[in-house]
């Protein structure tokens, strides 16, 4: 887990299996929080992660881990992300034998919520097909479809038109999930098209259905299971559009 190790967040270990930690009194109401799990892939757009992971908990009462695969690796620093991150090698490293955890299995269990930004191209095609061969991928196939799951495009243009994108993204919206669409701005390598992914407002990254903005919409409609939100959460994200 890079940059922070140890137990998955707000999780800590019963026997072979992660569970929420009890409220420390039955009589105190339940304070608790939103746990957002980011996924991340091999875009150039994964060069903004750590101002999305940023964004985020700027949020109140919002925790946030981040799965990456491993090219996504490439476009960042994980000293920049100041959540835990996990990666393929976790997967392999918490489990020895048949009474330890399952990291994808639990990941699932933790989260509330799931965005994906960015979504390349190649993991838009294996979460399609429900091809689940990194940690990322097995996590969105385990995913509880009962809670949302957003997703980000991100790819070249050229790719983007292809007929088989169109086709894979129908598909990923009739799991359920929620599509954020892309951003037409110029991209890395010259071409002006839709490509960028639409996180937040402000400065680049500004667009009509922002990550955020569905995140406010998920909020303020107590679209999340469990659906006993902080307010706190769902008046900040309002007073964001």
């Amino acid at each position: 887990m890079e940059p922070n190790s140890g137990r998955l967040p707000g999780l800590e270990a019963t026997g072979p299996q992660m569970e929420p930690r009890a409220t420390s009194s039955a009589a105190a109401p339940l304070r608790r929080t939103l746990r957002v799990l980011v996924g991340v892939t091999g875009s150039v757009a994964a060069l903004k992660l750590p101002l999305l992971v940023s964004k985020l908990l700027d949020i109140p009462d919002l925790e946030v881990a981040v799965v990456t695969t491993e090219r996504a690796k490439h476009f960042y620093s994980p000293q920049d992300v100041p959540v835990t991150l996990y990666s393929d090698a976790d997967e392999w490293e918490v489990w020895k034998c048949r009474s330890d955890p399952v990291l994808h299995i639990d990941l699932r269990r933790w989260a509330d919520l799931m965005l994906v930004a960015p979504l390349d191209a190649n993991t838009l095609g294996k979460v399609a097909s429900g091809i689940c061969d990194n940690l990322l991928t097995c996590v969105i196939r385990a995913w509880d479809r009962s809670k949302p799951l957003l997703f980000c495009p991100a790819m070249n243009t050229a790719m983007w038109e292809h007929p088989i994108t169109e086709q894979q993204v129908r598909q990923l919206k009739a799991f359920g999930y929620i599509e954020v669409p892309c951003v037409a701005k110029k991209l890395v390598c010259g071409d002006q098209g839709c490509h960028g992914c639409c996180w937040a407002r402000g400065g680049s990254l500004r667009g009509p259905a922002s990550a955020l903005d569905q995140l406010q919409l998920i909020l303020h409609t107590a679209d999340v299971s469990p659906c006993h939100l902080p307010l706190t959460s769902r008046q900040y994200l309002l007073g964001l559009l």
